[in-house]
């Protein structure tokens, strides 16, 4: 190799590093690496103290302090074992206070030994013991008057129908000696007030063990067995056909008519006479509002099957598989709902005279429930036999033309809210109707308030405001009044206490924040945060850990310049 190739070999990597080195940035200045680092933790400062506190403040969830495990206790039973003492005062005006006592003790004994739930039971007491009553007072059930008849052949019971009123009617001989352990005038009485009270105990029993309340359970699934299946059915069937409770129920009266006529009807008298009685008796239960309504040229469905004529009876008839397709919901101005609480329809429908009478083909009736929506009758006028008839007769419905529609939907009425079909005593049929209403709303109330309490242990990410804490405190200490109210017997409390406890469960249950935080889930929150803070995140990060390698190497090569 000559000289001067190997001059051009030498001088090659010299002339690599300085092309090298005319490539490379200048050194960075130490003002322009204090500005970077200033820049940088000027950003991280405010992202850090200023930037993560307000969203924090501004996304978190506030959530109250709920009694969770009071108000799981309260939906498993363990807080409350319903019970239904029922008061019985015995009226004896013409008995020795010795003899009365005597006589109450063996009814008593007769009742216990009778009675298999324990959960609903019979206390009997002396009407004459008022100046023995404590501050806490029972409500009585059922008061039962003992009246002597002399010759009489047989002992004799008989139910007022206005009042909540027993008469016992017996022979003086029948009264027990005071040593005397057992007694048919006894045992009758008692055999009297356990069949009075027979619907009663046996729609609690199927209530109790349809909801399986702590202890109580066992004992109402023993009774349920023991009744009767026809009993059982219609409890069942009436249970099916009656509306939810609701504090309020609105009423509304329709007259609907094929034709022109009828055209006006005597609504408020009817209703005044007929429907006011009955929802005055209802005032301690639910209040009631009504409204009426006139429909003129309100024909049938096209759907739904013409009448037909049968010319055995010489009536027009409708089959029962197509009474559920009666009225016309598409075409009848039927509101579902006024205002917040259900609405029971009432419908009169008049049919044209060439379609009259008009009845159900299989049991010739002319009226019909229909379950959780309300009733119908239909409305035969006579036909008419002159011209003048016609129009008198038809254009104007009078207060005794609605008198057995309107008595029918009184009845309706007490269906669609559950009241007993037994005994025909109204007031006693409607006691018997606040002692189930109380017991219902309890359970409702308690199975609310544990379906909250879940539903907030489930969901940590849905908000519990200040007004549920209050609405599930209320609930709790009304549902404590009310459980307290039905061991004392004093059932219309009870009722008040539980329908406040339901109004605030259902309140605290459906609060609007929180059911729409149910539905947002934390998938969606990542979907949000992740284009917003992708394209900022990245290059500070990238800035934070260039500084950070920057400080770190300076470190190092302090440490190391120290130790040479």
């Amino acid at each position: 190799m000559s000289a001067k190739q190997e001059d051009l070999g030498s001088s090659q990597p010299d002339m690599t590093s300085k092309t090298s080195a005319s490539t490379l940035p200048p050194p960075e200045k130490p003002n322009a690496i204090q500005t970077r680092f200033k820049v940088v933790a000027a950003f991280w400062a405010v992202i850090l103290f200023l930037g993560f506190p307000i969203w924090w403040k501004t996304t978190s969830i506030y959530r109250a302090e709920l009694p969770i495990q009071e108000m799981l206790d309260w939906a498993g039973g363990k807080s409350c074992r319903p019970v239904f003492p029922l008061e019985i005062r015995i009226d004896t005006p013409s008995l020795p206070d010795v003899e009365a006592q005597q006589l109450l003790r063996l009814t008593q004994h007769t009742l216990d030994d009778l009675n298999e739930f324990s959960a609903h039971h019979l206390r009997l007491k002396l009407a004459n013991e008022e100046a023995q009553q404590t501050a806490v007072r029972a409500d009585t059930a059922l008061t039962v008057r003992l009246q002597a008849q002399d010759d009489l052949p047989s002992l004799r019971s008989e139910l007022h129908a206005e009042t909540t009123m027993l008469d016992i009617f017996y022979s003086p001989s029948q009264i027990p000696p005071p040593s005397s352990s057992n007694s048919p005038l006894a045992s009758f009485i008692a055999a009297e007030l356990q069949r009075l009270f027979a619907e009663e105990k046996a729609i609690m029993a199927h209530i109790l063990s349809s909801n399986a309340v702590g202890n109580s359970a066992p004992s109402s699934n023993s009774q349920a067995q023991q009744i009767s299946p026809q009993l059982a059915e219609s409890i069942t069937k009436r249970l099916r056909r009656s509306m939810k409770y609701a504090e309020t129920y609105h009423l509304a009266f329709s007259l609907f008519t094929p034709g022109s006529a009828p055209s006006s009807w005597d609504i408020e008298s009817a209703v005044q006479e007929y429907i006011s009685p009955v929802i005055q008796e209802l005032s301690p239960i639910s209040n009631f509002t009504v409204d009426t309504q006139v429909q003129l040229y309100a024909s049938f469905s096209p759907t739904t099957p013409a009448p037909e004529f049968d010319e055995t009876y010489g009536v027009w008839t409708l089959k029962e598989e197509n009474l559920s397709a009666f009225i016309n919901a598409a075409e009848w101005p039927l509101n579902p709902s006024i205002g917040s609480g259900p609405t029971i329809n009432f419908i009169l429908y008049v049919p044209a005279p060439s379609q009259s009478p008009l009845v159900v083909k299989e049991s010739k009736a002319t009226s019909w429930i229909i379950p959780q929506w309300g009733g119908v009758f239909i409305l035969n006028p006579p036909l008419p036999t002159t011209e003048d008839s016609d129009k008198s007769n038809l254009l104007h419905l009078p207060r005794d033309a609605l008198r057995a529609p309107f008595l029918t939907f009184s009845h309706q009425l007490l269906s669609l809210l559950g009241t007993p079909s037994t005994p025909s005593s109204l007031p006693f049929r409607l006691q018997t109707l606040i002692r189930i209403r109380a017991a219902t709303l309890l359970l409702s109330a308690s199975s609310t308030t544990g379906s909250l309490a879940r539903l907030t242990e489930s969901l940590p990410s849905i908000p519990i405001p200040a007004t549920v804490a209050s609405s599930v405190a209320t609930t709790l200490s009304h549902l404590s009044f009310a459980c307290e109210n039905l061991r004392n017997g004093q059932f219309q409390a009870a009722l008040a206490s539980a329908r406040v406890a339901e109004t605030e469960a259902e309140r605290s249950f459906f609060e609007k924040s929180m059911v729409g935080q149910m539905y947002f889930p934390d998938e969606h929150k990542v979907a949000v945060y992740l284009p917003l803070l992708g394209p900022i995140g990245v290059p500070l990060i990238l800035g934070l850990l260039k500084e950070v390698k920057r400080v770190v190497a300076g470190w190092k090569a302090r440490r190391q310049g120290s130790a040479s």
